[in-house]
């Protein structure tokens, strides 16, 4: 592994631009769920429109069962195609009127193709890095809480406008989101030959650590994401206005930027396996604490601590999974099959959490629920570290 160097750089640089531009925009979902409900999809439940959401985010996630092994076998090739598939969603978005159709532009399309944007970029950065790996994937992954920072109040800002409204707030993102992924098809290439023979490897779930380990990343999944859905309408209902209400999920993506990054760091020295579990069990502490906050002041508290917290989950899940491949030529595989079952959590998590709401008309069930998944998700990583030996 060259472990640095001017064309590994740019790997990086080239996958930062895809994750801020993919991950770092699904973060915003929040604005978005909070627009929906008082505007186009009024008439809909919370946990309805949810599920544009996380349909996005399980597709996202689980495309990479098709992105990792496409990439081990064709290489930075299958970029471009996803690429113009993306800002064809967001330009198909900013049409929608209907429930269905947010879903199947948004939700579907919108997911499909950052998946397949977003594997081999992550998987190419895992050809250039082993040592620094855990660095690297930090590096990379920070640029998602940068798009989740600019995106949300791009999105606020911009949809108040009154001469822009929803549909030219959305396509100029898209040309925006066009331009860094043109970085992103230019910098991204695979440094190995490509993998011959099958498309997906089964045998790796013979693993014992690897298939523990996606099982935890799937209880991480099911309760972390709660807070980037729901915490602005948490917030208005507890007295703050939409505006600052709408930044809170800025708020959260800006603290998850050192979140992602430190960590990361600090897994090269300490160990991946102990600062994963660590950060799920400080998630899960802070879900549970989530429904006693109350004022502005300690809402906004909450999103820099769980921003911070929930960040290095993000960071350090995929280089789980990068690092149980045996052979470098296999990293996308490992990534993509992991992500893909894992990622179910991320569809049923959102829709149960928004069921709980409003069955109860409260977030204190959703709360109990998420925090308990996450915890789960905290103590499956130490059994994986155990069974990895």
């Amino acid at each position: 592994f060259p472990e640095g160097g001017l064309r590994a750089w740019l790997v990086v640089a080239g996958a930062s631009a895809a994750l801020f531009s993919t991950m770092g925009y699904a973060n915003a979902f929040g604005v978005y769920q909070e627009y929906y409900q008082s505007h186009q999809l009024s008439h809909e439940t919370p946990s309805a429109i949810s599920w544009i959401g996380s349909l996005q985010l399980f597709i996202m996630f689980a495309s990479s069962v098709i992105a990792g092994p496409l990439f081990d076998m064709l290489g930075h090739r299958t970029i471009w195609p996803s690429a113009i598939a993306y800002v064809f969603s967001l330009m198909m978005t900013s049409l929608c009127k209907h429930l269905w159709q947010f879903i199947l532009c948004q939700g579907v399309l919108g997911g499909f193709s950052m998946g397949m944007v977003l594997g081999p970029a992550m998987a190419a950065t895992g050809h250039y890095f082993k040592q620094k790996r855990a660095a690297a994937m930090g590096i990379i992954v920070a640029a998602s809480s940068c798009g989740g920072v600019i995106f949300p109040i791009a999105l606020s800002h911009m949809l108040a406008h009154p001469s822009l409204k929803f549909a030219w707030t959305v396509r100029i993102l898209a040309f925006v989101i066009l331009a860094l992924l043109s970085l992103t098809c230019i910098f991204t290439k695979a440094r190995l030959p490509p993998r011959k023979g099958r498309f997906f490897l089964p045998e790796a779930f013979k693993d014992l650590s690897y298939t523990t380990m996606i099982a935890s990343i799937f209880f991480l999944l099911m309760g972390m994401f709660i807070p980037f859905f729901y915490l602005p309408s948490y917030a208005i209902n507890h007295g703050m206005s939409t505006q600052l209400a709408s930044n809170l999920v800025s708020i959260l993506n800006g603290a998850s930027f050192f979140g992602r990054v430190i960590p990361g760091l600090i897994a090269n020295k300490v160990g991946k396996y102990n600062v994963l579990s660590i950060s799920g069990m400080s998630t899960a502490i802070l879900i549970f604490c989530w429904t006693h906050t109350h004022s502005n002041a300690s809402i906004i508290v909450f999103s820099a601590l769980y921003g911070f917290c929930s960040g290095a989950i993000i960071s350090l899940m995929s280089l789980a999974f990068m690092s149980t491949a045996k052979d470098p030529k296999d990293i996308g595989t490992y990534y993509g099959m992991g992500m893909g079952v894992s990622s179910i959590a991320a569809l049923i998590g959102p829709p149960i959490n928004g069921a709980l709401v409003t069955k109860y008309g409260s977030f204190d069930q959703a709360g109990i629920f998420c925090g308990v998944t996450v915890l789960v998700g905290a103590l499956g990583v130490l059994v994986s570290k155990f069974c990895a030996g």
